[in-house]
């Protein structure tokens, strides 16, 4: 039988052109504006926590 032990991800080693890749296609979204303002999702947590359902908020 083949070893079949979980690696965390923190045993991964980090792939630079990968992170590169994904930090340009954050500050892209966010220059142009796709986004949902920190006070938004802050109200949509409490919301959460009170046990109310509700949908997420959008950018």
């Amino acid at each position: 039988m083949a070893d079949t032990e979980t690696q965390s991800i923190f045993d991964m080693e980090p792939d630079a052109a990968h992170e590169a890749r994904l930090d340009a296609e954050a500050e892209a979204a966010y220059a142009a504006g796709r986004y949902v303002e920190h006070g938004r999702v802050r109200e949509w947590l409490i919301k959460l926590a009170k046990g109310e359902r509700t949908p997420p908020p959008r950018a």
